[in-house]
């Protein structure tokens, strides 16, 4: 199912103040959702995500704006009514019923030509129950479950229905890393196989990158860059974006393009033709780093870090926007990690240039 969103806008009133001024939690946010596709909004906290999600599912009402399921109009329909399966932060399971009967809440709801009998529920909860894999948990309680078998049965109440459209609101935020690693592969593997087009929620931007056929970066409301992952982490179209996506984030240094060349202090770090001129931020993604004893960028050694694979290079410059730069390298690349100084050359496909004053991405033909 394509789900559309045109214009869409959602304004709350704002607490403690009389004068009747308002805050826009979605600010004119357009976009199309591919059927049968994966699409993750990704953001920090209070960016709109969630307001987003629930204006989707019905539970909350756009301010303006427009909703399409399909070709079908669906922004004043009721959330029963839409199609919808909604998997939420918290799984919201009911602790006195089974798994079971969990999973066949949302079925004893159904009624005239869709009402089912109890030999159809039950062959629908088990046919679910097997896709996640907790068949054999159907007679336990909810807190007879972990955390990752009590988010599957969550998803089983969600996708019995077959929705149109299933949305997940940070499901995994409860979750323990590598539980959270597997469950992120589990939900990729069930939307693939139901091919329900699906919306996920998150602030982790290594969990959206991952399982997400598309991301939507979102700020203050507003739509910042929709595209696929990696399209994104490659180009992002600002500083904002670019600092968002990133394990280590990216560093940033004040630099400036002059002469044909990119500047960073007073080192000319990289070759540099594009028709910008002037002051710039340079962004330089932690691998985009090589040490070398003649590299045109020198830091300050601060400590090496042994990552088992990698190598995290800590160390610091006058030009850098933070106090920390970390350099991620391969494990046989040797460091003297005694030393005061450290030089490295930069991968040109890793650094990334921004006006200074407004943030856009600068293009330039780096070398």
């Amino acid at each position: 199912m394509k789900v559309v969103l045109q214009d869409l806008t959602k304004k709350f009133r704002a607490r403690g103040k009389k004068d009747g001024s308002e805050v826009i939690a979605v600010n004119s946010f357009s976009f199309e959702i591919p059927d049968g596709k994966l699409v993750g909004l990704l953001g920090p906290s209070g960016c709109g995500k969630s307001t987003t999600l629930n204006l989707i599912s019905g539970l909350l009402k756009p301010t303006s704006g427009k909703i399409f399921f399909g070709d079908d109009d669906v922004t004043e329909l009721e959330p029963e009514k839409r199609g919808v399966g909604l998997v939420f932060q918290n799984y919201a399971l009911y602790p006195h019923l089974t798994v079971f009967q969990n999973i066949i809440f949302p079925l004893q709801n159904l009624k005239g030509a869709q009402k089912l009998t109890k030999d159809e529920m039950r062959e629908k909860a088990y046919k679910i129950a097997s896709l996640v894999q907790i068949d054999e948990l159907m007679d336990r309680k909810p807190s007879e479950l972990s955390g990752g078998q009590q988010q599957r049965v969550a998803i089983a109440r969600a996708l019995v229905k077959m929705p149109k459209v299933l949305l997940l609101d940070e499901p995994l935020s409860n979750l323990d890393a590598r539980l959270r690693l597997h469950t992120r592969e589990e939900i990729k593997r069930i939307q693939k196989e139901t091919g329900i087009t699906t919306v996920f929620v998150t602030h982790d931007q290594e969990e959206a990158m991952s399982i997400s056929d598309m991301i939507v970066v979102m700020k203050d409301g507003v739509i910042q860059q929709i595209g696929a992952p990696q399209q994104v982490y490659e180009r992002p179209v600002n500083l904002f974006v670019a600092k968002f996506l990133g394990t280590p984030p990216i560093n940033v240094f004040k630099g400036e393009i002059r002469d044909g060349g990119l500047y960073i202090g007073a080192q000319r770090v990289l070759e540099a033709e594009s028709s910008f001129s002037g002051a710039c931020f340079v962004g330089v993604r932690p691998e985009g780093f090589v040490p070398c004893d003649g590299g045109k960028l020198e830091c300050d050694l601060s400590r090496v870090e042994i990552m088992g694979r990698d190598v995290s290079v800590v160390c610091a410059n006058p030009s850098c926007t933070s106090p920390v730069i970390r350099a991620v390298i391969s494990s046989d690349t040797s460091i003297n990690a005694c030393s005061e100084k450290v030089r490295f050359d930069l991968k040109p496909q890793k650094v990334h240039i921004f006006d200074s004053k407004n943030e856009i991405r600068i293009d330039a033909d780096l070398k």
